[in-house]
């Protein structure tokens, strides 16, 4: 019941924990990039760019064993189509990196043409370096005929590049799984731009109309060749053309047949529907014209134009590299799903479509395979919606959950950093060394506070601490120039190492009580109070940034999994 955010494969999650024909919507921006590692990125203590960067995951796929089960996997599968166009692309392309991604990619696309329902629709987001692939692979998967549309979105304005065209869009694939899917028409964004590519007109009043021309070529003889008021349509070498269709709309009780073109045109003036245009200079008098009323919305295309990018001002930027505007994942979630409605976001990131469902009354489930990336949504969703109810699966939600994960840790060590990036999120510090493997010289993360001032974070995962690592911990700081250490541990201080961290003293900040100069801080304590069990004075949140609040929009609904 309710909103599930799991960490893990989302592979395995699908298999374990996700039915068959239970999801109405899913969209997926899987990562791929062959030449480099997507970053988070952080503010540094000066607020600009020059910012820390924290490598979330490698979105570089190769051909290892993993990729071999997932090609056996899809020849498993008895999806035979998908089957042989997998072998194909196999024997074209050989095992390189893209074929390892599309192998990849391909068992997971089975998973989630499993869960989604006969009425729902699935949107791939992808860039064109592999998108002609990935269209090749959904064709298999979910059938060519319940191809719906391409979008493309604009994602970039400015993209120089001097021997190509300038690269400055995504591509979205949208599937049904059968031809009875859900949609609503959905309207673009009403900007300048776009209002006056189609034409809009606004009269004084600011009512919104498109102006149809009232005359037709060539010249007549009759009635409607004579002038009407100060306009002669004879001047142009045209004639007065009214439909029947303008008339009928305007007037339905009148039967305009018997009218002339002077007498149609005095009653559509009396409606307020003949609009004259204003001269240019050099020009001849313009025609009058008929005002045809719209609502001044445009139903949405299959190029989106009107949603920008997150620039680096954005106010709901958060500081991921990858991350989409909300208004993007409204669109979809509002086009192909309804209140009540199940969205899945299998490759969830930064948490905008779960973002996007909840706003929108949707229940949601949302799968990322790193901590950081969980640690971020959950930051994201309780700022946005502070009455937000949703089940964490995955990390420890108790103590002995996390020593069940820092067990694990002991025995892989890859699992370890996982465990310390996970304990680091609990008090909304930043991984240090870059969050990559290998030396931290005593740097496991950072909590930045007033204008530049630093905290240096120690995690201990181990059974054994003691009061050297104290003594450790004060040597960095007095090393790096920080002003606090944070000692987050597992394991219960000893009394000697509580006595040693007194001994390091206060550290005083003018307008601002003294607060500890090392601080000892429990997981438990952690788990129980979050970056409130850490004392800071004038605390900067730039872990990640602050999601806008959310207006309350309501109850939510169940969710049955």
């Amino acid at each position: 019941m309710g909103n599930h955010l799991y960490y893990g494969d989302n592979l395995e999650v699908l298999r374990d924990s996700i039915a068959d024909d239970s999801v109405d919507l899913i969209y997926l921006d899987p990562p791929f990039n062959s030449n480099a590692s997507y970053n988070v990125l952080f503010k540094g203590p000066s607020g600009n760019d020059s910012a820390a960067q924290i490598e979330a995951f490698d979105d570089t796929w190769h051909w290892t064993d993993a990729a071999e089960e997932a090609f056996g996997d899809v020849l498993r599968s008895g999806n035979g189509a998908a089957a042989e166009m997998l072998r194909a692309m196999r024997s074209f392309l050989g095992e390189n990196d893209m074929m390892a991604y599309l192998a990849m990619m391909a068992v997971r696309l089975l998973e989630l043409h499993r869960v989604l329902k006969p009425t729902g629709s699935l949107y791939l987001h992808c860039d064109p370096t592999a998108s002609h692939y990935l269209k090749i692979l959904l064709d298999a998967v979910f059938g060519a005929r319940n191809f719906r549309n391409e979008v493309i979105w604009k994602r970039t304005s400015s993209a120089n590049n001097p021997r190509r065209w300038g690269p400055v869009h995504d591509c979205i694939h949208f599937y049904s799984k059968t031809e009875n899917f859900e949609w609503n028409k959905i309207f673009e964004e009403g900007g300048e731009e776009i209002f006056r590519s189609h034409d809009f007109l606004r009269d004084s009043d600011g009512n919104v109309f498109r102006a149809r021309d009232l005359t037709g070529s060539g010249l007549r003889t009759g009635e409607s060749g004579r002038a009407w008021k100060e306009y002669d349509p004879s001047q142009i070498g045209r004639h007065w053309a009214i439909s029947k269709s303008s008339m009928a709309s305007a007037y339905p009780n009148i039967d305009a047949t018997k009218l002339t073109s002077q007498e149609k045109l005095d009653l559509l003036e009396k409606k307020g529907l003949i609009y004259v245009p204003t001269a240019k200079k050099g020009t001849k008098m313009p025609m009058p014209r008929l005002k045809l009323p719209v609502d001044g919305r445009i139903a949405a295309r299959d190029v989106v134009t009107d949603i920008p990018p997150l620039n680096s001002q954005a106010q709901e930027r958060l500081g991921y590299p990858t991350q989409k505007p909300v208004a993007l994942l409204e669109r979809i979630v509002s086009a192909s799903s309804n209140p009540g409605d199940v969205v899945l976001d299998p490759f969830c990131g930064c948490g905008t479509t779960v973002h996007a469902a909840e706003k929108l009354g949707r229940n949601w489930i949302g799968i990322d395979v790193t901590h950081l990336a969980i640690g971020l949504i959950e930051k994201r969703l309780r700022d946005a919606f502070p009455k937000v109810e949703f089940t964490t699966h995955g990390v420890p939600q108790d103590l002995a959950g996390a020593r069940d994960m820092a067990r694990r840790g002991r025995e892989d060590k890859n699992y370890y950093f996982e465990f310390e990036k996970w304990a680091l999120s609990l008090i909304n510090a930043q991984p240090g060394n870059l969050g990559k493997k290998g030396a931290d010289r005593g740097i496991d993360g950072n909590v930045y506070f007033g204008k530049t001032q630093r905290a240096i974070v120690s995690v201990k995962a181990g059974d054994n601490v003691g009061v050297s690592m104290i003594r450790d911990l004060r040597g960095v700081i007095e090393r790096e120039g920080a002003e606090i250490g944070i000692f987050l541990t597992l394991t219960e201080p000893k009394k000697t190492m509580i006595t040693e961290a007194a001994a390091a003293g206060q550290f005083e900040m003018e307008g601002f009580e003294p607060v500890p100069r090392i601080q000892i801080v429990t997981i438990e304590q952690a788990l129980e109070l979050r970056d409130r069990a850490v004392r800071l004075p004038a605390r900067r949140d730039d872990a990640f940034k602050r999601a806008a609040r959310e207006e309350d929009r309501g109850a939510q609904g169940a969710l049955d999994l």
